[in-house]
């Protein structure tokens, strides 16, 4: 006997709801019957579920089991998940272990093939994948996509590596996503014109629109750090068809709070159309990336939520495959224990290698931006530092700090900068997620405290630290150095905790590690810290 689910159906594509009841055998949808042509004020609303259209599952510091789990009580069914942090520090090897991790869970994740590893020749990352390797992943069944080309100098310029991972992309229809912010004008549709078709980079609404008119299909992104929804949500109702809803990077404590669910009744406050948040939230990542998730028809996986109403977007249940995998906030996906991938090898350090010899006038300075992946560069001169026996120090009373980048794959020497906005008035917060290379990044008041943070992320072979004067704490990532194997809700509970701890040292960033990790991410303008040194984006260049 197939299963009978009764309640209000929201037909997206037709804009129609009713009340009507689904028909559930061997993980299908066998029949929709419609029951009354009217809404059941006393019945739940059953949508397809919410896909999340680009998101780096390692972000979110949880393997894909442990993600799924906290993900399906918002009704997340699905993700377009890009694999590329873990591909910078593993290689193939790390893409292997999400793709097998997720497929131990009722969970629906798609992933793509890495298109920048490394993410630019300004950096040291612990693996390589040539547009060979990227052919190689392409051509699987359980790729579905080429990831991110965060190298659109290389696209623009006609860089034959590149060329030949977006060519490979083609041939073998699959999409190819993009990564290019702020790029208008001619470069953009020279950019779109190579069959690049995404973009989650927009944060105007006069480049996402350029894009859109175009043709490219943009994601609004709203995560831990990054958050652009409010900018360009009103574009959502004159282009319903082109608009995708994603998180990028999303923090454990964010993913317990809510996902796209939370988006969806953001829109709903906005006043944008029901049909058309829905179709972003549910339809059009589905029909982009050609995803195996049901789309509340008859023959489809049964991939669906029950709702109470369809403006907060309380999700009752969720079904993936036919499987109640979540019902009234409670998670029914297990945790389970899994094995761990990593490359980590730096030894300890000692504080004299944090010292800055205050020899000739500092270099300028990284502005750190809060909710926004961007940065400023602005020059500084010695007199906005302290100075103590011929060295660089913090100057906490103008906010201006010492950061860092140690490489974790080896012994080198450690690049040092100043970052102002993180607002730490004493102690330090170090981190092995470091986008996109994950090389140690630090910010801290005084070079003791920064050792401090730094030693105890090498002593866990990866983690975030926090380090003050009476204490200091450390997050254990050991697959990777970017994710734990522990119970979600535990992580994340964890996470809150340093991330607390971090808010008391002084930084009034919303999310302080978050934002600590996009410091040395060199494909977003404009000031940069890799492992080698400042990186100006702008130029796409070392600052002299």
């Amino acid at each position: 006997m197939p299963e009978i689910i009764q309640g209000n159906i929201v037909d997206i594509l037709a804009r129609n709801i009713y009340f009507g009841e689904l028909h559930l055998a061997e993980g299908r949808i066998t029949r929709i019957r419609m029951l009354s042509d009217g809404i059941n004020t006393a019945a739940p609303y059953i949508t397809p579920g919410f896909v999340d259209a680009h998101v780096h599952i390692e972000s979110s510091m949880l393997v894909p089991s442990s993600f799924a789990r906290l993900a399906v009580v918002h009704g997340t069914v699905a993700t377009v998940s890009d694999p590329h942090e873990i591909a910078n520090v593993c290689g193939e090897e790390g893409i292997e272990f999400m793709i097998a991790n997720g497929r131990t869970v009722p969970f629906k994740f798609h992933f793509g093939a890495p298109s920048c590893v490394p993410a630019t020749k300004f950096e040291t990352a612990g693996a390589e994948l040539d547009a060979a390797a990227v052919r190689r992943l392409l051509e699987r069944d359980d790729i579905y996509y080429l990831s991110e080309m965060m190298n659109f100098p290389g696209v623009l310029n006609g860089d034959t590596e590149v060329m030949e991972k977006i060519a490979a992309a083609k041939t073998l229809d699959k999409p190819v996503d993009g990564h290019a912010p702020g790029l208008r004008g001619e470069d953009a549709h020279r950019y779109i014109a190579a069959g690049i078709s995404t973009d989650h980079e927009c944060f105007t609404p006069g480049e996402a629109l350029d894009k859109l008119q175009h043709g490219m299909k943009i994601l609004i992104r709203e995560g831990s750090a990054a958050k652009n929804f409010d900018a360009l949500i009103g574009l959502l109702e004159k282009y319903p068809e082109q608009i995708m809803f994603c998180t990028d990077d999303k923090h454990p404590d964010s993913l317990v709070a809510g996902h796209i669910d939370q988006l969806c009744a953001r829109a709903i406050e906005k006043e944008i159309d029901l049909f058309n948040i829905l179709r972003a939230a549910c339809i059009n990542p589905v029909l982009h990336y050609r995803m195996n998730v049901g789309l509340l028809r008859e023959g489809d996986p049964a991939d669906f939520i029950l709702m109470e109403e369809l403006e907060h977007f309380d999700v009752l249940e969720t079904w993936v495959n036919g499987q109640l995998v979540a019902r009234n906030g409670q998670s029914l996906i297990p945790h389970q224990d899994t094995s761990t991938v990593n490359r980590f090898s730096r030894e300890p350090l000692n504080a004299d290698a944090f010292r800055m010899p205050a020899t000739r006038e500092p270099q300028p300075a990284i502005e750190a931006l809060n909710g926004q992946l961007i940065t400023n560069r602005i020059p500084i001169t010695s007199n906005d530092l302290n100075v103590e026996n011929g060295f660089y120090l913090s100057n906490p009373k103008m906010d201006l700090l010492k950061i860092c980048v140690v490489n974790r794959y080896g012994q080198a020497p450690v690049a040092l900068g100043f970052v102002k906005n993180f607002g730490l008035k004493k102690g330090a917060i170090a981190s092995s997620v470091a986008h996109d290379s994950h090389n140690i990044i630090a910010v801290g008041v005084d070079d003791i405290s920064l050792c401090a943070a730094v030693n105890l992320v090498i002593r866990e072979k990866g983690g975030i630290s926090c380090v003050c004067p009476d204490k200091e704490a450390v997050l254990s990532l050991p697959v990777a150095g970017l994710m734990s194997n522990d119970d979600g809700y535990e992580v994340a509970k964890a996470y809150t905790e340093i991330d607390s701890m971090a808010k008391d040292l002084g930084s009034t960033l919303a999310a302080p590690f978050m934002t600590l990790s996009f410091m040395a991410l060199l494909v977003i303008p404009e000031l940069k810290l890799s492992d080698k040194g400042l990186f100006n984006g702008a130029t796409f260049g070392f600052e002299q």
